[in-house]
């Protein structure tokens, strides 16, 4: 048996620890792991006593989740600020740069905003319970940004007006003569799901498709997808491939409008994620909300897919994996270069 003598033990041994402490410095950082329980979050949120929370898109929504929540956190109030996304985010950035932040958390649909300021170094690094649940394509590897609802584009067409036979099953359905002036989308310069929708239809059918897309003068809105589906529900509108969570809600209330998934075609689907300010004046209040939102419990009543892998489809609907969907989302918007070309080109012919 070799017995080493004591120094060269030494030796060898902080040689190891060397080589050790190196490749650990090598590997990547892992976001921080979460290290509170939500009733720890909500003893420090009780002495903050509100969250301010900006969300894009119809207020309905989350005015029902504010009221469920308040009523689970007596003490901790919600001051809500909705809108479009376009608007509100440069409210923020007024905040970010003036030093004095506002807002605790953003619930928004314009990933590019979230990717900004993560590199601005301007929102908290923060996994979620359930963070392990969520795909990598819903999520920041580093937690900055955390998807809470997963949302299908879906053509809609009004049932009183449109024929069976005549509902479309592909982009090139809208291109026939009995649509020519009933179409409508919002103007996707303006609205990113609306811009993935289009993105897809001309990388499979070409920029030829645009021409004649518009040779049916189409309507182009900017106020929202909710515009788009009412104006096919009264009627003033037959069909449009650019429908979202408003035509569900209409379809209960008993107008005639449909909902139908291309059966040719990619879906696409937006994401619409939460983000956590770095200076949020209330920040354990929000980081309570964003747990109890993205727990299971909630997540299964939204009405739309959730991120988490763990909870089921909508009432309806089988498995995203089931159907042909455009995931690209996330990385249309990450590449600001292409997705700026692409913006200036459907401007060509849309503001021409």
């Amino acid at each position: 048996m070799i017995a080493w003598p004591v120094r060269s033990f030494s030796s060898f041994a902080f040689f190891v620890s060397l080589l050790i402490g190196a490749a650990a410095a090598a590997l990547p950082s892992m976001p921080p792991a979460h290290a509170q329980s939500m009733d720890e979050l909500y003893q420090k949120a009780k002495l903050e006593k509100k969250i301010a929370l900006v969300g894009a898109g119809p207020s309905e929504p989350y005015e029902h989740w504010i009221r469920e929540f308040q009523d689970r956190y007596p003490g901790v109030t919600i001051a809500f600020t909705g809108g479009l996304s376009n608007g509100l985010n440069r409210r923020i950035d007024q905040q970010i740069a003036s030093g004095n932040m506002e807002s605790d958390l953003a619930i928004f649909q314009t990933i590019q905003d979230f990717v900004r300021w993560k590199r601005a170094g301007a929102l908290q690094m923060f996994r979620p319970l359930g963070f392990d649940a969520i795909g990598p394509a819903f999520k920041d590897e580093d937690g900055a940004f955390t998807t809470v609802s997963v949302n299908m584009v879906q053509y809609a067409y009004n049932t009183n007006l449109v024929p069976a036979a005549d509902v479309p099953k592909s982009a090139l359905d809208f291109l026939k003569p009995q649509f020519q002036g009933k179409l409508i989308t919002t103007d996707p310069t303006e609205d990113d799901a609306s811009l993935l929708t289009f993105r897809g239809i001309i990388n499979k059918y070409g920029w030829d498709y645009m021409d004649k897309y518009m040779a049916q003068h189409p309507a182009f809105v900017t106020n929202g997808h909710a515009a788009v589906s009412n104006a096919i529900a009264t009627g003033e509108k037959l069909v449009t491939f650019d429908s979202t969570s408003t035509t569900p809600r209409l379809t209960r209330d008993g107008k005639p409008i449909q909902a139908v998934l291309s059966q040719s075609d990619d879906i696409p689907v937006f994401l619409v994620a939460v983000a956590l300010f770095k200076d949020a004046p209330h920040p354990n209040a929000a980081k309570l909300f964003i747990d109890w939102y993205l727990a299971k419990e909630q997540q299964s009543r939204t009405g739309a897919f959730s991120a988490r892998a763990d909870v089921p489809p909508p009432e309806g609907f089988k498995p995203l994996s089931t159907y042909k969907i455009d995931y690209s989302y996330r990385q249309m918007l990450s590449d600001e270069v292409k997705l700026a070309d692409l913006k200036k080109r459907l401007a060509e012919y849309i503001h021409r």
